[in-house]
């Protein structure tokens, strides 16, 4: 089976210098899965869930320093500390080799080394990579497992060809000695003293972001942080959709929406192709055309329930590895806040410690994730697999902001989108660090992703744009806008679907808007808010355009780019038009 002398020469290299005391190559045969699920669960790394409410669920607990992705620890090794860019942090690559083998060397004695050959897109497809990522960690194989696909049948499509180097160690999870090293010319992850998945499953940002968004600017396409679903029309065609959302902004709910009644009895579905990271490239009649690279979801636990999206939450049922939530020992079943108003009362909290609701303290960690693999959820499109993507019809940008951004709008052209895109910003919530109501900068949802120089990923975008015929129209939207007591006005959820068809039906022509400052937009008409409480003054205020508001924006958005000494002139002056629309319209 081992054809590539390359794969066989780097595993020899990193086993003599982890030192395990043997090494096992994950051929993705279940039965092979099945004993290590065993091992896991006889050292209690996973903890086996009901079998007949949660067939083939699993409970893990990660270290209590050891809970979220760690973006001061993260660095981008590109040879020119230029390359790297002003957004990430930079190590020089010797340096980082040194410092990462130091902490390898000897970090697997005891232990086993696996390795994992995956593939991030359906294999056989020409938007696909190859990655093989070494680890001592069952909890990382089996995650691997959801999250894309595994084993033998990649190193048959690898054949000897080039692959994404992974190295990843537990080693003792020391905080003040973890870091996630990227190296974009050597396509090399070297992960250490981290076990939690946001820094140890390498394919998901490390290697589908970080590492692809450097290959997809040397080859023409893009790799973004963006949900794909597409709506079906009641004649059976189904047009698609991109959108890049921050944290906190509702990119799963959407991902996996359920349409409203209204649009339901007439004949209309909604399909998820990818809940967080799309790969797009420029198809041969001019259109781009996106698929997930992953196999599984990674959510976050808190929040998702029946209501907020019901889809998700059936993605969790079966097959399913839980990190960090509370186990019910009465039934051995998981909860999380958020999930429904009935705590358990008999529980332990996710460091494994005794907790009653009424202690007032979290059950579940705020981070607490699923991994749940993609063919559990109800709305996975049939198109999921298709090798040639689906075609993109809107791209959509979105944040979170309580005044100066309407419910939606338009852009006016593919260079005023990338320009949209590249100043999107949500406000603070109380769940994030620093101030409320901080406003924060975040181009395209990918300022922790982007492996190489934020304003050449810019660049990147206005060439990938010339290169369409048929390039996907651009909007903006905001699910977030409150009037003055606080209150949303939008109901968000499914009904956000009424913007979707608003989108779409301006793609194809069908739907009215009118010229403002900031781009196209609808009248409060051209929303169907059919069966929706909703006053008509209310969604006047929905799309009204907060000038002042957005002069100030002018000023913040300004200075973001002042971080950027390699900011394309297209992007200047997009910024200078919007300053002259606003002042003098």
């Amino acid at each position: 089976m081992m054809e590539n002398m390359k794969l066989k020469k780097w595993v020899d290299e990193m086993a003599a210098l982890c030192q395990p005391d043997r090494v096992e190559w994950i051929t993705g045969e279940e039965a092979q899965l099945d004993e290590l699920r065993a091992q896991a669960c006889a050292t209690g790394e996973l903890i086996p869930l009901n079998p007949d409410k949660l067939p083939g669920c699993y409970l893990h607990r990660s270290a209590q320093n050891d809970v979220a992705r760690v973006e001061g620890r993260t660095f981008i090794c590109s040879r020119q500390e230029r390359d790297c860019g002003p957004t990430n942090n930079w190590m020089e690559p010797k340096k980082a080799y040194d410092l990462a083998y130091g902490l390898f060397k000897g970090s697997m004695k005891g232990r086993t080394m696996y390795v994992i050959p995956y593939a991030m897109g359906p294999l056989g497809s020409p938007f696909s990579k190859i990655g093989v990522e070494l680890t001592d960690s069952i909890y990382v194989v089996l995650n691997m497992r959801i999250m894309a696909r595994i084993g033998d049948p990649v190193l048959k499509a690898l054949g000897d060809g080039d692959f994404v180097k992974g190295l990843h160690a537990k080693k003792d999870l020391d905080a003040e000695n973890r870091y996630i090293l990227h190296f974009p010319e050597d396509n090399t992850i070297l992960s250490i003293n981290s076990g939690y998945g946001g820094n140890v499953l390498l394919g998901k940002k490390c290697f589908a972001l970080r590492i692809a968004s450097n290959l997809a600017r040397k080859e023409g396409w893009l790799a973004e942080h963006m949900l794909i679903l597409g709506v079906e029309y009641p004649d059976h065609h189904t047009e698609y959709v991109a959108t890049a959302f921050p944290s906190a902004c509702g990119k799963t709910n959407l991902a996996m929406l359920i349409p409203p009644e209204l649009y339901r009895k007439a004949g209309y579905k909604v399909w998820c192709v990818g809940d967080d990271i799309a790969w797009l490239r420029p198809g041969k009649d001019g259109r781009l055309y996106a698929v997930n690279p992953e196999a599984g979801f990674f959510g976050v636990a808190p929040g998702t329930n029946a209501k907020s999206n019901y889809n998700a939450l059936a993605a969790t049922r079966k097959n399913a590895i839980f990190t960090n939530v509370v186990q019910n020992l009465d039934d051995n079943t998981v909860w999380w806040e958020g999930l429904d108003h009935n705590p358990p009362a008999n529980a332990l909290n996710w460091k494994g410690e005794k907790w009653a609701a009424a202690s007032g303290e979290k059950g579940a960690h705020p981070n607490s994730r699923f991994t749940a693999p993609v063919e559990n959820c109800p709305s996975l499109s049939p198109e999921y697999e298709n090798p040639d993507g689906v075609p993109i019809t809107a791209i959509i940008f979105g944040g979170r902001r309580k005044k100066t951004t309407p419910l939606v709008f338009q852009s006016f052209n593919w260079e005023h989108g990338v320009f949209i895109g590249s100043t999107m910003a949500s406000e603070t919530t109380a769940a994030a660090a620093g101030a409320v109501g901080t406003v924060r900068r975040d181009p395209m949802a990918m300022l922790p992703f982007c492996g190489y120089h934020m304003g050449d990923y810019f660049a990147h975008w206005l060439e990938v744009g010339k290169t369409l015929s048929h390039a996907p129209k651009i909007f903006h939207v905001n699910w977030f806008r409150q009037d003055d007591e606080g209150h949303f006005l939008w109901p968000g959820y499914g009904d956000n679907m009424r913007v979707l068809m608003w989108i779409l039906d301006r793609c194809a022509g069908r739907a009215h808007a009118h010229e403002t400052a900031i781009g196209y937009m609808p009248d409060p008409a051209d929303i169907n808010t059919d069966g929706l409480d909703i006053a008509p003054e209310t969604m006047q205020e929905l799309l009204s355009i907060d000038r002042e508001g957005w002069k100030e924006e002018i000023h913040g958005i300004d200075a973001f780019y002042q971080r950027f000494d390699r900011l394309p002139e297209e992007l200047k002056q997009e910024l200078k038009a919007l300053d002259a629309r606003l002042n003098h319209e």
